[in-house]
């Protein structure tokens, strides 16, 4: 049974105070301009592969519509986080109401969820390209990858949904400091003075079908594919397989290995710090740096772009 006393912190709790970087006063400044520069290149560069993928025929291919996938995901993530966090530097005003934290949780989970699917199927896709090649038209076709997109789509909604429902049912006590820059699950249930043992295990059981399996199958098919790159006799033929998949293979060892060390560090006081850095890098530097890793490491990319830029060009001279 629930005390009063429970229900009435659990009635009384209003908001959240998201900690964040509050104890680098003297970088305040410093920080919000650099966080900005980040936002607004992660915008930038994210609108500018939706412009490339929608105005040039020859990129409408199943590839760039995963990555035009990936980069409106990449944008809504960067601002699911980032204004918040950037109007925490100039007011320092650090609370979160209850409902806005449960929101952004919400948002933050479901886009990592649909990321770690999406990046599984476009990982399948390069091994339908690289080791299946005469069939690779007939089967990534528009149904499939429709299907695909929605699947990540609508799977990773369902799996935040059931997480943030359980975490609403929680009780919260008068601690509502949250050592985060954002709300994610485990500082914010450290909040609570519920017995966490069920939603800790629901969560990491649905995490895994979101995380480990679509990493386990993105691994599987790199090892296929770098087996077919192998068979290819010629240096030429294997350079050329490779390049097709280097892009993908480079933002998926960046988001990976970010999101492993974030979430299986050991959860204690002395690593904290360690948390928040490897948290920026994932939820902030990774949707900044993927249209870069895309633009300058894929020809046809930097083709179209490049021919874009001398149509514009053109039309001032």
């Amino acid at each position: 049974m629930m005390s009063t006393t429970e229900k009435q912190n659990q009635t009384n709790i209003t908001e959240f105070i998201l900690l964040g970087f509050g104890d680098l006063p003297d970088l305040q400044v410093p920080l919000f301009l650099l966080f900005l520069v980040i936002y607004m290149m992660t915008i930038m560069g994210n609108i500018l592969i939706l412009m490339l993928v929608v105005a040039n025929q020859h990129l409408h291919t199943p590839m760039y519509f995963f990555l035009s996938n990936l980069s409106f995901l990449e944008m809504c993530s960067s601002s699911t986080i980032l204004p918040k966090l950037l109007a925490s530097f100039l007011t320092g005003d650090r609370s979160i109401s209850y409902s806005s934290c449960m929101t952004q949780f919400f948002i933050f989970a479901f886009l990592v969820g649909v990321e770690c699917y999406l990046l599984a199927v476009m990982s399948y896709d390069r091994y339908l390209a690289v080791c299946k090649p005469l069939h690779y038209v007939t089967l990534m076709n528009r149904k499939l990858c429709i299907a695909l997109a929605a699947g990540a789509w609508v799977s990773g909604f369902m799996i935040s949904f059931v997480i943030t429902l359980l975490m609403s049912q929680m009780v919260y006590c008068d601690h509502r400091a949250i050592d985060h820059f954002f709300c994610d699950f485990t500082p914010v249930i450290k909040c609570s003075c519920s017995d966490t043992f069920l939603i800790e295990a629901v969560t990491s059981l649905m995490s895994a079908s979101c995380t480990v399996l679509p990493f386990l199958f993105t691994v599987a098919s790199y090892i296929l594919i770098i087996i077919s790159i192998l068979r290819i006799p010629s240096v030429t033929g294997r350079q050329k397989a490779f390049s097709t998949s280097s892009s993908h293979l480079i933002v998926v060892t960046i988001f990976y290995t970010t999101l492993i060390l974030v979430y299986m560090l050991p959860k204690t006081y002395n690593l904290t710090d360690f948390n928040k850095l490897f948290s920026v890098f994932y939820t902030v530097v990774t949707p900044m740096v993927n249209p870069l890793i895309y633009t300058l490491r894929n020809k046809e990319v930097r083709g179209t772009l490049r021919k874009e830029v001398q149509a514009f060009m053109g039309l001032y001279k």
